[in-house]
């Protein structure tokens, strides 16, 4: 179990002094850690502080159990949504009061209502879902669980097949593609179509800490771009590695195209 990973991007948390408010937070809980959310105070500290007067001082709170978490509403007047990106609009609302509301989603945006134009949300990547052994043939005894659980239907997926691309289309040693380039690359997707460079960056770092579990050699500490670079090429190689992405896999990105936009034939 790798726990859940609340982010809050930068800029992302309403205006403070009517200006947008603090740099990115990223939390990492484990089953049975909470995490509250709110304007916050002195008197009532919140892990993450979002500033706008529509929002309660003490909004809300995130639980981990041992396969999903929970969102607790403290406000009693608003509700709020917890949407499913990778989805196809689906959500939940969470009415004011409501205690310990099970999330059934593995990558949730939680939105909260403003006074502003636009909602406050946060990400959180929830815990790896469990699934049943295939093979298992009695109903008791230790369940089998997957290394490396992925979602193929995930954006999170998208990005990684972009990430191996190259290096499966002509099996050379090329560099693995930069953030820009995934945001090029995955453009004509009908889900990649909204990505941008943070949200892939989201993604990319999502990948390496939670779902392949990667730690990146302090070889790279010098520089932050180095420590992404490395970071990148773990990732690629683990996924070759292991199989965790192949040739078929490529038929989730857009078609590429050459000259003229005309569609340029996979790689055989």
């Amino acid at each position: 179990m790798s726990g859940v990973v609340v982010h809050l991007p930068q800029g992302s948390g309403g205006a403070d002094g009517g200006e947008p408010h603090g740099h990115a937070v990223t939390l990492r809980l484990g089953p049975g850690e909470v995490a509250r959310f709110g304007r916050g105070s002195a008197t009532v500290p919140v892990e993450l502080r979002l500033a706008d007067p529509a929002i309660s001082r003490l909004a809300g709170e995130i639980r981990v159990t041992d396969d999903h978490w929970q969102l607790t509403n403290h406000s009693t007047t608003h509700s709020y949504l917890v949407e499913n990106p990778e989805g196809a609009g689906e959500y939940l609302r969470v009415p004011p009061r409501r205690a310990g509301a099970p999330i059934p989603f593995e990558f949730s945006r939680v939105v909260l209502p403003t006074r502003g134009d636009t909602p406050i949300s946060f990400q959180v990547f929830a815990p790896d879902h469990l699934y049943l052994d295939p093979e298992a043939g009695v109903p008791w005894g230790t369940s089998t669980v997957t290394a490396y659980s992925l979602d193929e239907t995930a954006t999170y997926f998208l990005v990684l097949v972009a990430l191996c691309e190259p290096r499966l289309r002509d099996q050379s040693r090329v560099a693995v593609p930069t953030t820009p380039q995934i945001v090029e690359r995955l453009s004509g997707h009908v889900t990649g179509g909204t990505l941008t460079a943070r949200a892939v960056s989201s993604h990319i770092d999502y990948l390496a800490e939670e779902k392949l579990r990667i730690g990146v050699a302090d070889a790279h500490e010098p520089g932050k771009g180095d420590r992404r670079n490395g970071k990148r090429e773990e990732i690629v190689g683990l996924a070759l590695r292991f199989g965790l992405v192949q040739e078929e896999h490529l038929a989730l990105l857009p078609p590429l195209t050459g000259a003229g936009g005309r569609e340029r034939p996979a790689a055989r």
